[in-house]
């Protein structure tokens, strides 16, 4: 008897319990709206976005099982299969689309308007949703026990365990508070400055840290390994790269900048030079982190798409169940026909006949990758940057060699890009979501129509997301650096029009190259490269105390329980954040965010003002420890 069949979920086919209700439908929304939002943010801010599924599942666990007094596991389900949707949708927008504000902001184009980032949006989540559907059976099904879906495991495992009780819920909403009150300290009444920096005198390096609960979050929930990779690439810049170029050319003037080095260092410090020639090192570093793990993938890349196209070749229609009910292959396939067609006539989206193409076979292709390779090594480890990287260089070739040149290629090299890194995003969310689902019970087609609803909920908030956040701030800017969008614009501008510092971004090349060669994971160290340092020092703080709490002389069940209330409440903070982010955008596009700005007021040496920020941080992570390990864990 094969594995598939021995197996029963927790909710066997023949119990009908409810599931698809106004109740989860209506929370899955307003979480798809709001993790994605709170992601878009994050990921603007960091160049990483975390996981909704979890948290969405804990939230939906709380309120339905405390709130409502009821008792439905697959509700709480479908509350976070469309929940977390949001969360991916945005993961692939904006390491895309910001690239289109950013030309706009050169003057080389008009500001894209909210209808063509939503249909991007919209169309690329619909067929990520929709390539995956015939994959369920061949991957989730046939390969249970084979593939783990590590996220999606343990997303079963956590809402079987909150089938004893729903308090955990209380700790996410703890971190929301207390992030959105935190933010709003720092960025909304500016009482203290929101990082601290520190120079050597005569030594032209800096280093220091931010004091956001968010940024913090990232590094205790990526753990101090990725964190130390990160800040480890931010020592690199700060204290290595940027002395030197002082030490050395402080009378030169480089490419691209326009007065020399020495002269722009007195003027702006690091960050100056920084801004002018670092970022160039880490975005080559960055493509090139992206491009290795493609290469070094590739194998069982090939292997995998084999391998699911066969099994969906090979798979024999069963006896319908409700635990195997799925959408049509009817409805999909035209519903895939009249996507492409949309994407190559609507006059919003300017990708022509060949575009429309590139973004199918592309499409089915980075899904089915995406779909295996998260049920193999997670979904932190799927290489989608080296995937819309890959694209993003051919499409471009493609377009340029047909004509297509100048800003229109290039707008429609990253239409074509977005809309793949949404598909491969949203296909490795629906696996997830799909095996949490084969454990419980679910029902497969009415799982299919929540991601359908909560890529749909999530596309229509993206659009106003970041033209909140570009007329507040702007992207590529301190508060909002986009570095995978902005690393996107580079690539697509290198290749239609040889505008890049190649000696910078051949030296990233070669120091992805040396971190490959000594075995150091590429991807964090370059974002570490070509972000401030002052920010993946925040992010190495969070990673410490994951690395305190790991190493307690604890018994393992105690000490994982610490550690998972901890990410639950970093989860919070991290939405929280996100969320009061969001709202200060609009605040400050109506110009209403001076009205309680308290650091107009008063003359606080700055000495005094870096010591109020340092002990709001220790705030934030007595409150993490609060949450975490000074918890009652019975």
């Amino acid at each position: 008897m094969s594995k598939q069949q021995e197996f029963k979920p927790y909710i066997p086919a023949e119990q009908v319990t409810a599931e698809f209700t106004v109740t989860s439908v209506v929370m899955g929304i307003v979480l798809a709206v709001v993790f994605g939002a709170a992601n878009a943010y994050l990921g603007l801010r960091v160049g990483m976005t975390v996981s909704a599924s979890i948290p969405a599942a804990v939230i939906a666990m709380g309120v339905i099982r405390v709130v409502l007094r009821k008792n439905s596991i697959l509700e709480s389900n479908i509350v976070q299969t469309t929940g977390s949707a949001g969360e991916s949708l945005a993961a692939g927008a904006i390491f895309t689309l910001p690239a289109l504000f950013l030309w706009a902001a050169e003057g080389r184009m008009e500001k894209p308007d909210i209808l063509e980032i939503t249909l991007i949006a919209l169309l690329g989540g619909l067929l990520g949703v929709f390539f995956m559907v015939p994959l369920r059976n061949a991957l989730i099904v046939k390969e249970h026990g084979i593939l783990p879906y590590p996220e999606g495991t343990a997303c079963a495992e956590v809402l079987l365990a909150g089938e004893k009780g729903g308090a955990n819920a209380g700790t996410v909403f703890a971190g929301m508070g207390f992030a959105g009150l935190f933010k709003f300290i720092i960025d909304g009444l500016k009482a203290v400055p929101s990082e601290v920096s520190f120079r050597v005198k005569s030594y032209p390096g800096e280093i220091g840290t931010q004091i956001y609960p968010a940024v913090f979050s990232v590094g205790y929930i990526c753990g101090p390994r990725i964190a130390s990779f990160m800040f480890a690439g931010g020592v690199l810049s700060w204290l290595v790269l940027i002395p030197m170029m002082v030490q050395f050319g402080a009378g030169l003037t480089l490419y691209p900048g326009t007065v020399p080095i020495g002269e722009l260092y007195a003027a702006g410090g690091a960050s100056a030079i920084w801004s002018t020639y670092i970022r160039y090192v880490g975005a080559g570093a960055l493509a090139a982190g992206g491009i290795i793990s493609l290469i070094k993938s590739l194998p069982l890349i090939l292997r995998t798409f084999r391998e699911a196209v066969k099994g969906v070749r090979g798979t024999v229609k069963e006896e319908e169940t409700r635990t195997s009910r799925e959408l049509g292959m009817g409805i999909i396939l035209a519903g895939i026909v009249l996507i492409t067609l949309l994407i190559w006539l609507l006059p919003a989206l300017p990708v022509n006949f060949l575009g429309a193409v590139i973004i199918v076979l592309f499409g089915f292709f980075f899904a089915t990758v995406s779909s295996r390779m998260v049920g193999l090594v997670g979904s932190s480890n799927n290489p989608v940057s080296g995937m819309a990287i890959a694209t993003l260089l051919i499409a471009t070739v493609l377009l340029k060699s047909t004509g297509e040149q100048g800003i229109e290629g290039m707008q429609g090299a990253i239409a074509i890009g977005s809309i793949i890194c949404i598909v491969a995003a949203i296909a490795g969310d629906a696996s997830q979501d799909l095996k949490t689902g084969y454990i419980l019970g679910s029902t497969p087609r009415k799982q299919q129509i929540g991601e359908i609803i909560g890529v749909s909920s999530a596309a229509l908030a993206i659009g106003a997301t970041l033209y909140l956040l570009d007329r507040a701030w702007g992207f590529g800017t301190q508060e909002l650096a986009a570095p995978q969008a902005m690393l996107m614009k580079m690539i697509i501008e290198g290749v239609m029009e040889n505008s890049l510092p190649w000696t910078l971004v051949f030296m990233g090349v070669f120091l992805a190259v040396v971190a490959e060669i000594l075995r150091i994971p590429v991807l964090p160290f370059a974002i570490g490269v070509y972000l401030p340092v002052q920010l993946n020092a925040c992010i190495m703080t969070g990673g410490l105390v994951r690395l305190l709490l790991d190493g307690l002389k604890k018994p393992e069940e105690v000490k994982k329980k610490i550690t998972s209330d901890g990410i639950l409440y970093c989860s919070g903070m991290i939405a929280g954040e996100g969320l009061i982010g969001i709202l200060l955008a609009v605040l400050a596009i109506f110009g209403w965010d001076r009205r309680f700005d308290l650091s107009a007021y008063g003359t606080v040496p700055e000495t005094v003002r870096a010591f109020g920020s340092l002990v709001l941080f220790g705030v934030a992570v007595l409150s993490l420890l609060k949450f975490s390990l000074w918890k009652r864990h019975d």
